[in-house]
């Protein structure tokens, strides 16, 4: 019986799990950042709150980033190409994308019960949906894809007499 308790205390305070989250100036910037015209962003996202206070871990392309936890999404700036993610939870959900020159993906990774812990399911979503969950959610505090470069001054000539 101790066993027992001891087990499901110790799930219970791994379900407890915080991510660092980043500045809302930093959440402002990415829920409105465009695209550049020689890579791609993928958006990932959580905008349930099944599971609320389990942590997923998220790779790209096999490097760790983070974790989302419930209301939460990290962005990434790819360039173009095939591009492989994967959520860690009780399962490994994984997802190839084939990310075109200009264009942002919205992936939904979706939270379901688990028989010890939640587990995900990655999905690519339409623009309109990835764009309202996207809305729902916090920034995870990651690397983040730089400002795009202020435009370009005009230089004016010196008129000519």
């Amino acid at each position: 019986m101790v066993v027992l308790g001891c087990l499901v205390a110790g799930f219970a305070a791994a379900g407890c799990a915080t991510v660092p989250m980043a500045s809302a100036l930093d959440d402002a910037r990415m829920k409105q950042l465009q695209p550049p015209p020689d890579g791609a962003l993928i958006y990932v996202y959580r905008n349930e709150i099944v599971g609320y206070s389990v942590h997923m871990d998220v790779d790209l392309d096999g490097r760790r980033f983070g974790a989302t936890v419930a209301k939460s999404y990290m962005v990434f700036a790819v360039p173009p190409g095939h591009h492989f993610l994967v959520s860690h939870a009780e399962n490994d959900s994984t997802l190839l994308l084939d990310a075109q020159p200009g264009r942002r993906y919205f992936v939904w990774q979706e939270v379901r019960m688990g028989i010890i812990y939640a587990r995900s399911e990655l999905q690519l979503v339409p623009d309109v949906s990835g764009v309202a969950g996207v809305g729902e959610c916090k920034l995870v505090l990651m690397p983040l894809p730089p400002p795009p470069p202020p435009p370009a001054q005009a230089v004016l000539a010196p008129p000519t007499s």
